[in-house]
């Protein structure tokens, strides 16, 4: 715990224009400059050391009326797997940053970063291989940089790749969770389980560890681009496909009745939600047997959040829970929600729905 707190006050004094921030060098990777894939001189060590903030592995799941240490407005990544429904609390993930978990048919890593606010799942399973993911305390445009621990390579979490090691250039398989606050959740999946504050580790949960990070205009390591189209530390939903991006916000949504109809290279989008709700999600408007859906909103009737004309109820995971097409499921496209700065620092090109 000391450590801990030393490394808190080390991140959140270390964000004053004099400050000096700490670059990896070859002495402490182990690797060559010509071993990474992004920029090694921008890749930062974020102070704790390797898995100087510790990775959750198992976690012990409770029922939600048990979670009464959670408050409606507090954020969760949730994650509907068939009839395995759970929660991750940012609570707990600003603390850990990662959660290695298995539910009824993923093996899945739930990677967030505080710093970007950005939060998503891969799958552990990775060229036949099961692995758990640990944080290695590496940071690159102030973006969590996990590794897996059957190789050591390192990844980025916004670039969806490995960078370092031997599975470089090797693309995350994504598994899309669901950014919302708890409240949202747990009127929608009643029955959800969610990330007990058990973890084995004695962390202030209650407590957010980097201060006044979230309101403030401060960032406290370098990003290789900026861009001033949004405040700073807005969350927004990205979409990615291959190395291109695209954000979108809670008031653009909100002027198109939580409605958006978009088409992004090439692929026709469906983006619905709203700002009350705090849930945003992003899915294709074609099916898997190439039928093109036209949406309406479905308001006030959580989980109930898309219809269309053939008849089907859609819920906040794109499954059909209702309708000729019950039990199916819409087509993604990967997503996550996040702080503005870091998209454009990740996809200097970002589109911004307009």
């Amino acid at each position: 715990m000391k450590t801990l707190i030393i490394f808190s006050i080390i991140l959140l004094t270390g964000c004053s224009e004099d400050s000096t921030n700490t670059k990896v060098n070859d002495d402490n990777t182990g690797q060559n400059s010509d071993g990474w894939l992004i920029p090694k001189n921008e890749v930062y060590d974020g102070g704790p050391g390797k898995d100087g903030i510790p990775a959750i592995s198992e976690p012990e799941l409770v029922a939600a009326e048990e979670a009464t240490w959670l408050s409606d407005d507090d954020l969760v990544l949730g994650i509907k797997d068939g009839n395995d429904i759970r929660a991750y609390p940012h609570q707990i993930l600003d603390w850990h940053e990662i959660i290695n978990d298995q539910t009824a048919n993923h093996s899945l890593a739930v990677i967030y970063c505080p710093l970007t606010g950005t939060g998503i799942g891969w799958n552990r399973v990775i060229e036949g291989s099961e692995t758990t993911f640990g944080v290695s305390g590496l940071l690159y445009n102030t973006n969590i940089i996990p590794y897996d621990r059957e190789t050591e390579s390192n990844w980025s979490q916004l670039l969806h790749k490995s960078v370092n090691g031997n599975l470089s250039g090797k693309p995350a398989e994504t598994i899309n969770l669901i950014e919302t606050s708890w409240g949202t959740w747990k009127a929608s999946y009643p029955s959800t389980k969610v990330v007990s504050r058990n973890t084995g580790y004695n962390r202030s949960y209650g407590d957010y560890p980097y201060g006044s990070y979230k309101e403030d205009g401060r960032l406290l390591f370098p990003v290789s681009n900026s861009d001033d189209r949004l405040n700073l530390k807005e969350r927004v939903l990205a979409t990615f496909i291959g190395d291109f991006a695209k954000a979108y916000t809670f008031d653009k949504l909100a002027e198109h009745d939580n409605l958006i109809i978009d088409s992004f290279r090439g692929l026709d989008i469906v983006v619905t939600g709203s700002k009350e709700a705090n849930l945003m999600v992003a899915f294709q408007q074609e099916l898997d047997d190439r039928t093109r859906l036209d949406f309406e909103v479905v308001e006030n009737d959580l989980p109930a959040i898309l219809k269309d004309k053939e008849g089907n109820i859609w819920d906040v995971s794109g499954t059909a829970i209702s309708g000729p097409r019950e039990g199916e499921q819409l087509q993604t496209i990967t997503q996550m929600m996040g702080y503005w700065f870091a998209f454009p620092a990740f996809y200097p090109e970002i589109e911004f729905f307009q």
